[in-house]
């Protein structure tokens, strides 16, 4: 599929991070595998919400029609970013760890379809395709410097940037 707008590419990664937690259910106990995987999911998860809210979300908050739609994603990052900080904090070879994994899960896949079905469609529409255009290549430019920031560990109240 090309990447055609914004909304495409956010798309990608929601597809990868689907595919990411599949593959972390798919293990067991405190195993490099698991680590990894998880590492990887953590790791781009959030800097792709950071990234997502300093690109698209701004642009929606300065939207009166929008608003409530970023303010709402906002939330829901701050949700979800609770949610991993539980997991970080849970022994990987509980049965707690998998449980916090479960919540985790459900919380972001539940933020993932409301984006998709609901979020970006408006949004689309909204915005126009030039504008969509010019945030997925502001997307592209911002994560990798988000994905450097999370991996220095200075990842810490990314949903507040907006709001």
């Amino acid at each position: 599929m090309a990447m055609t707008d914004i909304f495409d590419r956010l798309v990608q990664d929601h597809n990868k991070h689907r595919k990411l937690i599949k593959a972390i259910e798919e293990t067991s106990g405190d195993s490099e595998e698991r680590r990894s995987l998880y590492e990887q999911f953590r790791t781009d998860a959030k800097a792709h919400a950071s990234a997502e809210e300093v690109t698209l979300y701004a642009i929606l908050m300065a939207e009166v029609e929008m608003r409530e739609y970023a303010r709402h994603a906002a939330a829901d990052h701050h949700e979800i970013d609770d949610a991993i900080k539980q997991v970080d904090e849970t022994d990987m070879a509980s049965s707690g760890w998998l449980a916090k994994f479960k919540t985790l899960k459900e919380t972001f896949l539940d933020h993932l379809k409301e984006e998709e079905e609901t979020i970006f469609p408006d949004a689309r529409r909204d915005l126009g395709e030039t504008k969509s255009v010019r945030l997925r290549d502001a997307f592209n430019a911002i994560k990798p410097e988000e994905i450097e920031r999370v991996e220095a560990g200075a990842d810490d109240k990314i949903a507040e940037k907006i709001g």
